[in-house]
């Protein structure tokens, strides 16, 4: 199975939701390599349909000039996890997309099975929750900002299931930024 890697950007109390608050801390040059490193691993990537429909206008229209990391977003195949999307909607919607319909952990193996890399994951909170209860997680990458938002949509909200992770790597960089790599305990 190729392995699946999220990175997500959150507060200290774990609030991930429209990272637009992570622009007051600028964007650290090795912060850059490190997601780069995260991106080049991945031939695909895997969303939940509200991160894929925030998404696709944000990249879309991107280009290599506007930001190294458009090629590897438009011209990756991307998978929606959403009992509402078809395949020519997601299609439509952005290049190179298709649905894997509602959340099946075999249907997202055999999606993995595919990819002779890495799978790539951003944002979709629901989605990574459940990836993370079914096992199917090999490394997650949080970005943790040195900031308490208060309020907003936390990646694990109260009463999330149990995961037990064990920290490989961890990075700070200039901005207060602190990488964390975890795999399963």
């Amino acid at each position: 199975m190729g392995s699946i890697a999220v990175h997500e950007f959150v507060s200290l109390d774990g609030v991930f939701e429209d990272p637009s608050w992570t622009v007051d801390f600028g964007f650290d040059a090795e912060m850059g390599e490190d997601i780069g490193r995260i991106t080049r691993a991945s031939d695909a990537i895997l969303l939940g349909r509200r991160t894929f429909e925030m998404f696709a206008p944000a990249w879309s229209t991107r280009t290599a000039e506007d930001d190294p990391g458009a090629p590897f977003f438009n011209g990756t195949t991307k998978a929606v996890v959403s009992s509402t999307l078809d395949d020519a909607s997601a299609e439509a919607t952005w290049a190179n997309s298709r649905s894997l319909g509602g959340y099946d952990a075999d249907r997202i193996r055999a999606f993995a099975d595919e990819v002779p890399g890495g799978v790539y994951v951003s944002g979709s909170g629901s989605l990574v929750r459940a990836l993370l209860a079914d096992g199917l997680v090999d490394r997650l990458h949080l970005f943790v900002y040195p900031l308490v938002r208060g309020t907003g949509a936390r990646l694990f909200p109260e009463g999330s299931p149990e995961a037990r992770l064990r920290l490989r790597q961890y990075d700070a960089y200039a901005n207060g930024v602190l990488h964390l790599v975890y795999t399963r305990a």
